[in-house]
């Protein structure tokens, strides 16, 4: 959301427009805003045209991996005789990333109007909100406009009237980072330990119950209503750079910068006019060193690449890193690189489920040899065995988690190894954060 000090006509707020304006929670406050007119037009629509507008206009899963959302929702086959199921992403525990719970704070019938679309589109009857447990205040607002939809004949066995079933459930998380992955998502559901499942099957075609199951982030189904009201051209045209990434994105901005928040900008935008404009520059007296991009499981980017990259999947990837969840985590000149590295692999050292042996030990070894070199115990042989550790990491294991503990890591040492090496040797590393410690 924006702030008063920025260049507002730099922010392209579509899924945000509305963000901070207290009666768009409501029904009525919502309606009053267009809300669910995407819903009845799409009620109207038969799946495979509402299938198909989605894949025109581009939109790539906002969660992380940046799927196409439209080829997505086609692997779910009509006709088969099976319960199909929706499941909405709301976990939402990405380090640095918290754009999803603002839209659900704000705006909790977009989220439920693009699930009651979302299902209806890939021939599901029921849809999953699963949310992060932590997350009270979204919880709450979402039970409301759930509540609110069935009182006014939205959701239901009559669904605005068409005689079409719509039912949508808010299951709440435990807290657990891996039930962020789709596939720990759905054993979390069913009642099971929160462990990824091994793929193939892929749940388009044995998923939540053994039944084809489509999982979306939050982001990416609030985004299918305006684009079924406004049109896949339209949706195409927010682009400024790579065809192949449209629309207007949702970004987390937190650490050391000026303006952290939440901050929407079309696919293509500029990330050094972003980072120093939109979202103000370093703090007074410091100056920018790193940035993680796009929440903590993707690599680091020095500020060489950060201010090369435009802000599309293509262009993080040309300079080093990921667009990812959208997670953007500013480090300036007066942070240590080991410690942040450091503090980043405890937590996903904490956050394995200890199934594949490469991550369970992977992450809990390089956590060790990290703070040891962090707290000045280190030797040069560290920084090699880390870097065998994380390659044996990485694309070993069921799920990414692995992998986003090695990435830091791998990054971090190829590109500031000189701190890791002044720790190594006894010498401090920048002198506001020896006061500090």
């Amino acid at each position: 959301m924006g702030y008063p000090h920025t260049s507002h006509q730099r922010e392209t707020a579509v899924l945000s427009q509305y963000f901070g304006d207290t009666e768009a929670r409501t029904l009525d406050g919502w309606k009053k805003r267009g809300g669910y007119q995407a819903l009845e037009k799409a009620l109207g629509m038969t799946p495979a045209d509402i299938v198909n507008v989605v894949k025109e206009s581009g939109l790539r899963g906002r969660g992380g991996a940046g799927f196409p959302t439209g080829m997505k929702w086609s692997f779910m086959k009509p006709g088969d005789g099976k319960p199909h199921y929706l499941c909405c992403n709301a976990d939402e525990s990405e380090p640095g990333t918290f754009k999803d719970r603002e839209i659900m704070r704000w705006t909790p019938h977009a989220v439920v109007e693009g699930c009651a679309i979302g299902a209806y589109a890939i021939g599901a009857e029921v849809a999953y909100i699963y949310i992060r447990g932590e997350f009270t205040e979204p919880i709450m607002w979402m039970e409301r406009a759930l509540q609110e939809a069935y009182a006014a004949g939205i959701l239901g066995a009559n669904a605005m009237g068409t005689g079409k079933r719509i039912d949508i459930y808010v299951h709440r998380g435990a807290g657990a980072y891996i039930c962020g992955e789709e596939t720990a998502l759905m054993n979390s559901l069913e009642g099971r330990r929160g462990n990824p499942r091994i793929k193939p099957p892929f749940p388009a075609v044995a998923g939540v119950f053994g039944q084809p199951t489509t999982i979306n982030n939050v982001e990416t189904l609030a985004a299918v209503c305006p684009i079924l009201m406004k049109g896949a051209e339209w949706y195409k045209g927010m682009c400024l750079s790579n065809p192949k990434s449209t629309g207007s994105k949702l970004y987390s901005v937190c650490g050391n910068i000026q303006y952290p928040g939440t901050y929407e900008v079309v696919m293509g935008f500029s990330f050094k006019d972003f980072l120093y404009d939109v979202c103000g520059g370093p703090v007074k007296g410091r100056k920018f060193k790193a940035v993680i991009p796009g929440g903590a499981s993707v690599p680091i980017q020095t500020m060489e690449e950060a201010e090369a990259t435009l802000m599309d999947y293509e262009g993080f990837i040309a300079q080093g890193s990921m667009l990812g969840s959208g997670g953007v985590i500013v480090i300036d000149d007066a942070q240590n690189m080991v410690r942040i590295i450091a503090r980043l692999a405890r937590f996903f050292a904490h956050e394995s489920c200890a199934q594949c042996t490469q991550c369970r030990e992977g992450t809990a070894w390089t956590t060790k040899i990290l703070e040891r070199i962090r707290d000045g115990q280190g030797t040069m042989e560290d920084l090699d065995t880390l870097m065998g550790i994380a390659n044996n990491m990485t694309g070993t294991t069921i799920c990414v988690l692995s992998d986003s503990c090695a990435t830091p890591v791998i990054s971090g040492i190829k590109k500031f190894r000189p701190e890791f090496e002044a720790l190594i040797h006894g010498k401090r590393v920048h002198s506001v954060m020896a006061a500090v410690a």
